[in-house]
């Protein structure tokens, strides 16, 4: 798949020719689908906690004579039946992250990195360099790029771009090793340097197993 570089003022100033396996994959929806899950559930804070019989402060004498008042009978006013008492069964603090296959995450982010690639909304540049770290000039740059809600990718050394970026509402910056499905999928427009967009081209490069197996299943539908 063949690609123009562009620099920060929107002008062409060449091409990137990239790995199809990659950027020209089939889009599998249920793989980006079971990725996302997987990062939100790895984010959320399992800190809910709530109160058992154990928690809740109070005399554990029993409330009234087990018979003759008419009532049904009660052995605490800690219960959770009883007003103020301990909840049954409530959340306690957790964690809900769990272990996704390598090579689901893998064909996830080609498939994330291959329906934007199809969208036409993949703009890769020769380098996104700043001679300060000015929100300015980043917001600049995306003005010319036309890029709106933007998630940009380059080398964690780009301090100043990483700097520039995180006051922006409207744009992320994250390092090539740490490019995901879920920032992928969450903006608009994937903008990536052509070093980083190779790096990332060899970390996801399907391996001869896999591209051998892809075979024989599209030779199977057919």
């Amino acid at each position: 798949m063949k690609f123009d570089v562009k620099d920060v003022s929107g002008k062409t100033v060449g091409s990137l020719e990239l790995d199809d396996a990659v950027w020209a994959a089939d889009v599998n929806e249920h793989l980006m689908w079971e990725a996302v899950k997987w990062q939100r559930a790895k984010r959320r804070s399992g800190t809910a906690s709530t109160r058992t019989v154990a928690d809740v402060r109070g005399t554990g004498k029993k409330p009234y004579r087990q018979k003759g008042t008419g009532n049904a009978r009660q052995g605490s006013m800690r219960a959770h039946q009883m007003v103020g008492g301990g909840r049954a069964f409530g959340p306690k603090p957790r964690d809900y992250g769990y272990t996704l296959p390598r090579k689901v995450k893998k064909g996830a982010l080609r498939s994330a990195l291959s329906l934007r690639a199809g969208e036409q909304k993949v703009v890769v540049l020769d380098k996104f360099e700043l001679a300060a770290a000015k929100t300015k000039d980043v917001v600049k740059a995306l003005a010319a790029l036309a890029a709106g809600k933007a998630l940009i990718v380059d080398s964690a050394e780009n301090l100043n771009l990483a700097r520039g970026t995180r006051n922006l509402t409207n744009a992320k910056w994250i390092a090539h090793e740490g490019l995901n499905v879920y920032d992928v999928l969450d903006h608009e427009t994937l903008i990536i340097t052509s070093a980083s967009a190779r790096a990332v081209e060899e970390a996801l490069k399907p391996r001869a197993k896999e591209k051998a197996v892809a075979t024989s299943l599209r030779g199977e539908g057919a």
